[in-house]
């Protein structure tokens, strides 16, 4: 087993500032109500795009996998 690791973004937090888009191209964008959304998970966990929210916005999720 392992860790898959997966993000969220919690509405309540993110107030439409940009900054996760502008670190990370292609993992995020802001939506029509002005609010992140992912576009690519793989992407924003190379990026650390995440890390970068300055309202902590972007919440990682662990989720245990089996292994193929």
């Amino acid at each position: 087993m392992y860790m898959a690791k997966r993000f969220k973004v919690n509405k309540d937090r993110c107030i439409g500032c940009g900054a996760c888009v502008q670190s990370c191209d292609g993992a995020t964008r802001l939506g029509q109500d002005m609010k992140a959304e992912i576009i690519s998970q793989e992407k924003l966990g190379e990026c650390g795009g995440a890390k970068v929210c300055p309202f902590g916005a972007i919440e990682e999720i662990r989720e245990e996998k089996k292994e193929k």
